[in-house]
């Protein structure tokens, strides 16, 4: 049976920005992330992410930024012997009123389909509510990290029953391996 976890990029990998991600000098990996994805592979998980990235959609960056950004985040994963077996994302704006953007499920129904996996009980996890209300629909396990947006998730409330709350992703994987 395949081991999965889905992952939020900005706030759960790398430090997040409200001017968006836009280069791949921004992008810059939360201390200790990077090592968390490692031991998951290690432990047999296969390792997704699945990310808004509405400034595409802006035009805030295109289609070769985001390749650029993504390919910095697997190098550097893979430097400290990690590896993100795919990424996901919506490129969309909020006012596409698209499926595959969350809160939607789209993103996550898709990575269930190309993995021939049930979500149910699938380890996913945010920093903002949209990620959790994603896992949540399709049964998945809202975890909640406390890097990026998360304190002001936490805050705010409304949380989907059965939210797991951890200070950051190698809080998660200690927990999961």
């Amino acid at each position: 049976m395949t081991k999965l976890i889905v992952l939020d990029r900005d706030g759960v990998i790398n430090f997040d920005s409200d001017q968006f991600i836009k280069n791949p000098e921004e992008w810059k990996a939360i201390p200790g992330s990077l090592e968390a994805i490692a031991r998951l592979c290690q432990a047999d998980y296969r390792v997704v992410v699945a990310t808004n990235q509405s400034g595409l959609g802006r035009g805030l960056f295109d289609m070769q930024t985001l390749n650029a950004i993504h390919d910095k985040m697997h190098k550097a994963c893979a430097q400290v012997g990690g590896r993100i077996d795919a990424v996901f994302f919506c490129p969309h704006t909020n006012d596409a009123n698209c499926g595959c953007r969350k809160p939607k499920s789209g993103m996550l129904e898709e990575i269930s389909v190309r993995y021939g996996v049930n979500m149910k009980g699938v380890p996913a996890v945010g920093d903002s509510l949209r990620d959790l209300e994603a896992a949540a629909r399709l049964e998945a396990q809202p975890i909640l990290v406390l890097s990026g947006k998360g304190t002001k998730t936490q805050a705010k409330g409304g949380l989907p029953e059965g939210t797991l709350i951890y200070p950051d992703l190698a809080a998660v994987v200690a927990k999961l391996v």
